[in-house]
């Protein structure tokens, strides 16, 4: 399994990006989801001395369009295959509500909503 230090070089090199070109790319996803990446933090997922939580995690996905599973270094495909998420604030502030009223479904309704969620990701 490659690390996300070695995913973020190859993409980097890939593209002929430097880590101030990446870190422009995170802007408009970093405003829109209040997670900020700086230099700094980009320079210690570069060089392997820490990794991205979460949250950053999804922000570089999203600035460099690419699966935050590849970017952690799993065996997945590069490609991103959703593309539509909302914002921290609007995850954090409905969480509750999401669960409380899918817990209230039946067992026959849960596997009716998730499968519609699985085929709204896959575009099917």
């Amino acid at each position: 399994m490659a690390t996300t230090a070695e995913r973020l070089k190859q993409i980097m090199r890939e593209r002929g990006l430097r880590q101030v070109d990446v870190l422009e790319l995170t802007k408009p996803y970093s405003e829109r989801f209040l997670v900020k990446i700086n230099k700094s933090d980009l320079s210690q997922y570069v060089s392997g001395k820490t990794t991205p939580g979460q949250w950053k995690l999804t922000i570089l996905g999203l600035a460099l369009n690419v699966n935050e599973g590849w970017l952690m270094g799993l065996d997945v495909p590069k490609e991103r295959t959703a593309t539509i998420m909302p914002t921290r604030e609007e995850a954090d502030g409905h969480v509750d509500d999401y669960i409380t009223l899918f817990n209230r479904l039946s067992p026959e309704q849960k596997v009716l909503v998730l499968d519609l969620i699985k085929g709204l990701l896959s575009g099917k």
